[in-house]
């Protein structure tokens, strides 16, 4: 009883924080000289990982198995994910502005997880015989923790072709008053810091996640060898998990040709990103193939 109440207040502590700190942030991009509004919300980001880590521990204490066993552990996991990329980025100590993508896919994952749509999968229940393995902790986490980094980089691609696309349509219509030049050449040099940023971080972010998403890979086959006598089945998960290899494998293959750098690369990530979403709720969706054990199930009202 004592840890089903200390995971609620965990739950509910890091979603407040959460929350807090995206409309901290919002005023921050309205107000950029008030230095103590960001300083606040990359603190309260960091209140929110060990939150969440709280919960995660809390979890795992009165389950007796690595909370990752269903679609809301998870998701918690995930926004767990989401909270340890935002803190490497921090301890770097660069202002990178990469809590615009973090925090809001935080709130996000984490707001549906404790949502009324998910409430029969929040009790902890015993270990289907699949799941079962000393594996569990290795394949899994590094799946999630591979699905929060290119998610990251993905959405971050995407902010540079939005900002790239605004940029051509200013160029375009851009006035020929003499007045106007500095203004204009300026606001350009800004963008484009601002796009060759976002395109280090993105490359950065999604190398990474696709080093753990090519582990988990490697070590689920191993553990599907051991639990059904076979290296790799072809069911929807692994099939999908595949499609997302080979996608930001094409993206970094793109990154080592200069031509194809920037805006280009950056479609191939931002394809990534829903083949990612299809890859994790898909076969939760479906229920079907040999991951169909963290189904989604919809609770009636």
């Amino acid at each position: 009883m004592i840890f089903s109440t200390l995971e609620h207040i965990f739950t509910h502590i890091s979603f407040s924080i959460v929350s807090i700190v995206i409309t901290i942030y919002l005023i921050t991009l309205l107000v950029d000289e008030i230095v103590g509004l960001y300083d606040s919300s990359e603190r309260g980001l960091i209140a929110t990982f060990f939150c969440i880590t709280g919960l995660l521990i809390t979890r795992w204490i009165y389950s007796r198995h690595f909370p990752l066993s269903n679609l809301y552990e998870s998701l918690i996991f995930l926004s767990w994910s989401f909270s340890v990329i935002h803190l490497v980025a921090y301890l770097k100590k660069n202002k990178n502005n990469l809590s615009a993508i973090t925090a809001p896919s935080a709130i996000f994952i984490q707001g549906f997880a404790t949502s009324g749509l998910l409430t029969k999968m929040h009790q902890s229940t015993i270990l289907v015989p699949a799941l079962q393995s000393q594996w569990l902790m290795m394949h899994v986490s590094m799946m999630v923790l591979g699905y929060a980094a290119l998610l990251c980089g993905s959405l971050l691609s995407v902010a540079l072709l939005v900002i790239t696309f605004r940029k051509a349509i200013t160029i375009f219509g851009k006035s020929t008053f003499l007045q106007n030049t500095s203004f204009i050449s300026a606001g350009n040099y800004y963008k484009s810091q601002l796009i060759q940023q976002l395109d280090q971080w993105s490359y950065r972010v999604i190398s990474l996640g696709f080093s753990f998403l090519t582990i988990g890979i490697l070590s689920g086959a191993v553990w599907a060898n051991e639990a059904w006598g076979s290296y790799w089945n072809w069911d929807p998960k692994e099939t999908w998990a595949f499609i997302t290899w080979t996608i930001f494998a094409i993206y970094l293959h793109t990154r080592t040709n200069p031509n194809l750098q920037g805006a280009t690369s950056a479609i191939v990530a931002s394809m990534g990103f829903l083949i990612i979403w299809i890859c994790y709720f898909g076969v939760n969706l479906l229920g079907i193939g040999l991951h169909s054990y963290g189904s989604f199930i919809l609770t009636s009202t």
